[in-house]
């Protein structure tokens, strides 16, 4: 397609086209109706004053008679202007007056009338004029007409339609030139864009539209599209994340259960070793399961699918609950659980969010044994041993956020380790001797992020405070 062909079929140039043809409508249809006002106010105007002067010479009939009629008739037709007059017998002979010829019929019909006249003074072959009369009776069948020349209201009637054509053709010239500019212009920022995008599914996923500084409608469609563009960049990224972690951090235990299939095989003799063997392999096999529904559960929270489920609930019901599920499991350990709960009610999807906080009070089970049980070098004191649990869940309203914290009293994870320790498949390496994928942080970080809020680690001196900050009222709430 050339270049102009683009250009015209452009929803720029269109609209152009469309606004040009209203506007040179209402452009001629004011110019029309000012014009015919004109006419109709210097028809007015002639009218009212051929009806005074043909009051005028009435009366001075029926003063004087026809001889008074006639001298003053001679009298104005000798004065300079546009003004008619004549003065016919009943027979159609003229008396007095400057017309030398009317169309046939005008003088036998009183009342109004425009008709081609010729004035006296004028040769045969002039061409004729044009005029507005009035014919009226008198008494012994005289008939007089006064009028007026209508030449005047015709030139104004010219010069108002010429301007009207200028007009209307300077409006076309000017909105086509308009809209030539403004498609060019549009058209220009829409190649931009289309090369981008062309780019873009090329595989280029780090290009971004172009946004201009005007803030109008186009650059906010970019600033909208280059969010999207850069969340799908995010997406893409995490799901070769994914991938690369899957085939890496999976293909271990993957190994390990083949390997002791194998080895079970090779070795085993009798029904104990195969039982063992087995029992081996389901517990493997149960790890790998729980992995991928950490990742499908991860999944599900980052694309969105779990606002479908989203309802109130109250937040210290939940963290109450996974009180009472991990108490024993605490106990086993010789950890002391508490919960701190006050009433907060939250716009979201129960099971991940209770999910999330479960994530958390295991990783404080597994990894958040206090400094002083584990041999560290920084126990806690006596004091502090006893006043503060080894764990506590806590849920609390924060201004427009509803709070979900666990606070252990363990190592911690150093602040450099932070930014990474939500991520997937990542383990520190203080933990990598525990049983665990490294998925729960990561679980818990999009639960956060589904309902609009986000995840905190932070120093409990000593240990680690993982606190989920949901908003209130929801995500859908707070995009509205």
């Amino acid at each position: 397609m050339t270049a102009f062909g683009k250009l015209i079929r452009t929803t720029a140039f269109r609209l152009t086209l469309v606004y040009l043809f209203l506007f040179a409508l209402f452009a001629a249809s004011l110019l029309g109706y000012f014009a015919w006002n004109t006419r109709r106010m210097i028809t007015e105007q002639i009218t009212d004053t051929v009806n005074s002067e043909l009051g005028e010479l009435t009366e001075q009939y029926t003063r004087g008679g026809l001889r008074g009629l006639v001298a003053a008739i001679e009298g104005r037709a000798l004065r300079p202007g546009a003004n008619l007059y004549l003065v016919t017998t009943p027979q159609g002979q003229g008396v007095a007056g400057n017309v030398s010829s009317l169309e046939p019929g005008v003088m036998d019909h009183p009342g109004w009338a425009e008709t081609f006249y010729k004035r006296l003074e004028e040769e045969s072959d002039t061409k004729s004029h044009y005029a507005l009369v009035k014919v009226s009776r008198l008494s012994g069948g005289f008939r007089i007409l006064v009028g007026r020349d209508l030449e005047e209201r015709r030139r104004l009637f010219a010069i108002v339609a010429k301007a009207a054509q200028w007009s209307v053709l300077i409006v076309v010239v000017l909105g086509l030139g308009g809209g030539v500019f403004v498609a060019r212009r549009v058209l220009r920022r829409i190649d931009a864009m289309t090369g981008t995008t062309q780019r873009i599914m090329a595989g280029d996923l780090s290009e971004r539209l172009p946004v201009g500084r005007s803030g109008d409608e186009i650059d906010r469609l970019a600033e909208n599209l280059n969010v999207m563009l850069e969340r799908i960049e995010a997406l893409m990224a995490g799901l070769k994340e994914v991938s690369d972690n899957i085939a890496h951090d999976l293909k271990t235990p993957l190994t390990r259960l083949r390997n002791r299939a194998e080895d079970a095989l090779a070795k085993a003799g009798n029904e104990g070793e195969y039982r063992a063997a087995l029992e081996r392999t389901i517990d493997e096999s149960d790890s790998l399961i729980r992995t991928f529904n950490a990742l499908l559960m991860i999944a599900r929270a980052e694309s969105g699918q779990a606002r479908d489920n989203m309802t109130d609930f109250d937040a210290a019901e939940v963290a109450h609950g996974i009180h009472e599920l991990y108490e024993p499991l605490a106990e086993d350990k010789g950890l002391t659980l508490e919960v701190a709960a006050d009433a907060a009610t939250i716009h979201g999807n129960r099971e991940l969010i209770s999910q999330a906080l479960a994530n958390l009070v295991e990783n404080a089970i597994k990894y958040g044994q206090p400094v002083a049980a584990s041999g560290g070098n920084n126990p806690l004191p006596p004091s502090s041993a006893a006043k503060f649990p080894d764990i506590l869940i806590e849920a609390r309203r924060d201004g427009d956020n509803v709070l979900l914290s666990v606070t252990d009293h363990g190592p911690g994870i150093p602040e450099a380790d932070r930014h990474r320790a939500v991520e997937r498949f990542v383990r520190l390496e203080a933990s990598r001797t525990q049983p665990g994928s490294g998925l729960g942080l990561s679980l818990a970080s999009a639960v956060a992020t589904l309902h609009g809020g986000n995840l905190r680690l932070a120093d409990s001196q000593p240990g680690l405070r993982v606190t989920l900050v949901i908003p209130s009222r929801g995500v859908e709430q707070k995009s509205v």
